[in-house]
């Protein structure tokens, strides 16, 4: 292949990388009508809930998204299940959390930290499906929620507590405990390529059907990176790859949970 024809190909791919930020916006404001069944031209009125196991889960994994919905001024709570006391840093990453939700636009207001026995910070952990559907369910009426985010069935990184919430938010869709209104969203777990090829797995997301696309261009990283760097007790030499390369610093891509009464095995 010809030098000229490489050059060719990579500017046309960062070419079309400029492209698809460019309509983002649009794109994402007619997705939220679309699902939340709104027909004003010019206000998106969402009331979204995060759901995250540990602090550090909000910025690592979700910033996108969290960082369009603000920018839209939907108003965004965070619900996070665990202190994140594995390392018995609970007190300090509770304050990390706060501080990370401060740069990524969340008030303090609408953060919420749960620290119960039953739901500890360990990937060996078993947690109830019931008691974290509960929790959610509680948090979904006292607020309002249109809107719920969290993980999918792979949980992006595997761990047993993100999977946990899935399938606690599933159980909610599953028995229409959820109210009819309200969307509920999983954030779709991508292969060991994709997740690490940065701001260059765009077009491939872009490409693939999902239900909502957030992305963010560089002001919205550099809030990203601020955010994961609020998380001190967390930035081992690893994360720091983790931000340069994740693509989950860029765009967050969901699938719907669908609702309806269905049998689901409680533990």
């Amino acid at each position: 292949m010809s030098p000229f024809l490489v050059l060719f190909v990579v500017f046309s791919y960062l070419a079309w990388i400029k492209w698809i930020y460019d309509r983002d916006r649009r794109s994402l404001v007619n997705s939220l009508k679309h699902m939340m069944n709104i027909s004003s031209a010019n206000e998106v009125n969402v009331r979204a809930l995060i759901v995250t196991a540990h602090p550090d889960d909000e910025c690592m994994f979700f910033a996108p998204a969290i960082i369009r919905l603000v920018e839209l001024n939907a108003s965004v709570h965070l619900l996070c299940l665990s202190e994140g006391n594995y390392y018995n840093q609970g007190a300090q990453r509770r304050q990390e959390l706060l501080n990370s939700c401060s740069t990524l636009g969340i008030p303090a207001s609408r953060v919420t930290i749960i620290n119960h026995k039953n739901l500890p910070d360990d990937p060996k952990a078993e947690w109830s499906i019931s008691l974290v559907s509960s929790i959610i369910m509680k948090h979904m009426t006292a607020h309002s929620i249109s809107m719920v985010l969290t993980f999918d069935g792979r949980g992006v990184s595997g761990h047993a507590n993100h999977i946990a919430i899935n399938k606690a938010v599933r159980h909610l869709a599953y028995t229409g405990e959820a109210s009819e209104g309200c969307v509920l969203l999983s954030l779709v777990t991508v292969g060991l390529f994709r997740k690490y090829i940065s701001f260059l797995e765009l077009p491939i997301s872009w490409l693939l059907p999902s239900r909502l696309c957030c992305i963010s261009g560089s002001q919205g990283y550099k809030q990203a990176k601020a955010a994961m760097v609020c998380h001190h007790t967390q930035l081992l030499w690893f994360r720091h790859l983790y931000i340069t390369f994740s693509r989950y610093m860029f765009i967050n891509t969901f699938q719907e949970i669908p609702q309806g009464p269905k049998n689901l095995k409680i533990y």
